[in-house]
């Protein structure tokens, strides 16, 4: 009995955590609104410090990474569920379960910083 809940409640934590986080990111990302530039004295609109950064193409980048990235997340939790499903975790828990959560864990935080902005 104990056994059946230590694994239910492993494979929860390694597909639940991962998602919800990466879920709740994405359903409340709004996008970004551009910020307001103030005119300048001399009344010269170029900038000074450097080429200006077409923000459209950043967000675009940045959107293709983040369907990326949810791509592989999704492919990688996927693939722990099975491990998880495998293994019998009551002995001992696998080097390459617990690498593969901490790759899920590292890539849900950068599509969370990506997300934010």
């Amino acid at each position: 009995m104990r056994n059946s809940r230590r694994k239910v409640m492993i494979a929860l934590c390694a597909l639940g955590v991962p998602l919800g986080i990466l879920a709740g990111t994405l359903a409340a990302q709004a996008p970004p609104s551009a910020p307001k530039r103030l005119p300048s004295l001399t009344g010269k609109d170029d900038d000074p410090d450097g080429p200006k950064v077409d923000t459209k193409t950043v967000l675009e980048a940045n959107q293709k990474d983040i369907k990326k990235n949810v791509e592989r997340l999704f492919q990688l939790a996927s693939e722990l569920k099975t491990e998880v499903e495998k293994t019998d975790s009551v002995q001992v828990l696998s080097l390459a379960l617990l690498k593969k959560t901490e790759e899920i864990e590292k890539l849900a935080k950068d599509i969370r910083s990506r997300a934010k902005g």
